[in-house]
């Protein structure tokens, strides 16, 4: 009997001392905000007169909020977490162009797409424009009503001022397949021109031949896309879908490794087995040494330590910046962008104003035709803004409201 005294005082001494942790750990997280302080949800009401009157004469409190907020993930996207890093080089400068000096930044939390954009997502945004064109319908479809009113005018009002979508609206979104015959001297690019963007052997290839303002139409109108949803489910809108900064795409290209050279981390561009780590251009005329001659599908690779893909090589990536050799001294070190207000009105660049001052957008991560140099997570380079390439395509980014647990990072390695 004493035997067993002893046994029962001891789990009992054991379970005192497991609840005494868990108050103390309850206490500690909610002194540092991690649990939320408990808020309650009150106030639901739509109706403004019937608020006032709950209200009985008071402001809300801190803690009465309105509910239903949780920002959606949307799909395909990654969260990046805040952190600091040193942005700038990872190895030597090459060509010795003092454009790219280290810099401390602290970034914080956004979404990522997890992949380029591929051909087959693009081609949902084209045929919807092209059939809002040809009149709301097409080949028998009809476009919803609401949905005409809702996203696609948004998009023609914002970028054809008149609320319609005409040809050189259409020719400044498509696609520039021609790219594949014209950009390469004496090259065959013509299958690549004519098979490209529209077969289904290439639905889950990057999209390419797509100018910056045309990447800056197709965030708008995912936006819009996923509002029209969201609104039907009666939720409130996400933010908006936006190119990333130049200091987010480092930040998110090196995977939590400050100083990475490669997304991937080691100095190298080949694992252990000898095989590529990226899609790129190793060696003088070497292209199909890593799989493939051209682009790669998507995620053909593997992904950094934050679950991205290809952040080097198969297509490069246009950022939001504009590119400016002495912008690293310039911009601030919290979320960095240098993307200088724009001055007047240029028809011809879908709703964009002026930007001969700044017509350079910086590209990032190198593509299926650049040597290893490009893919390093601290090489700067850019393209105008009003051309197109085989090579360029672009990712979405979405800025993250509220504070960053790190609990939503999915770890790959």
């Amino acid at each position: 009997m004493l035997k067993k005294k002893g046994v029962m005082s001891k789990m009992i001494h054991r379970s005192n001392v497991w609840l005494y942790f868990l108050v103390a750990g309850g206490i500690f997280l909610q002194g540092c905000g991690l649990l939320g302080g408990g808020k309650k949800n009150v106030m639901k009401s739509k109706d403004l007169n019937e608020r006032i009157i709950k209200s009985k004469g008071e402001i809300y409190r801190f803690d009465v909020v309105r509910p239903g907020w949780d920002q959606y993930v949307p799909q395909s996207m990654v969260v990046i977490p805040a952190g600091t890093f040193h942005m700038g080089q990872a190895d030597e400068d090459v060509p010795h162009t003092q454009i790219n000096y280290n810099k401390q930044i602290t970034i914080s939390a956004f979404f990522m797409d997890e992949t380029e954009v591929t051909n087959n997502q693009y081609r949902l945004f084209t045929e919807i424009m092209q059939t809002y064109a040809a009149g709301g319908s097409s080949g028998g479809v009809q476009l919803d009503p609401d949905y005409i009113e809702q996203v696609v005018k948004n998009v023609a009002f914002t970028y054809g001022g008149s609320g319609t979508l005409d040809t050189n609206f259409l020719g400044r979104i498509l696609p520039d397949s021609l790219r594949w015959s014209n950009e390469y001297a004496h090259h065959m690019g013509d299958p690549m021109m004519e098979y490209y963007f529209m077969h289904p052997a290439f639905d889950d290839y990057p999209v390419v031949g797509v100018k910056w303002t045309a990447a800056q139409t197709f965030c708008q109108w995912r936006t819009l896309h996923l509002d029209f949803h969201r609104a039907l489910q009666g939720l409130p809108s996400n933010p908006r879908f936006r190119l990333p900064t130049e200091a987010e795409w480092e930040y998110a290209a090196r995977g939590g490794r400050n100083l990475a050279k490669y997304p991937w981390g080691n100095p190298y561009v080949r694992n252990t087995l000898g095989c590529m780590l990226a899609n790129f251009k190793p060696g003088r005329g070497n292209y199909y040494d890593d799989g493939f001659s051209y682009t790669a599908p998507v995620a053909s690779y593997f992904s950094n330590d934050w679950g991205l893909y290809d952040m080097a090589g198969n297509v490069a990536e246009w950022c939001q910046d504009a590119y400016y050799e002495a912008s690293v001294p310039t911009v601030w070190d919290l979320n960095p962008v240098f993307d200088p207000q724009i001055k007047k009105a240029d028809a011809n660049s879908i709703g964009y104003s002026d930007l001969s001052l700044y017509p350079r957008r910086i590209v990032r991560g190198g593509s299926w035709k650049d040597i290893a140099y490009f893919l390093e997570t601290g090489t700067r380079t850019y393209q105008h803004y009003d051309s197109t390439s085989t090579s360029i395509g672009f990712r979405c980014a979405m800025t993250y409201l509220g504070r960053s647990s790190g609990n939503e990072i999915k770890r790959v390695r």
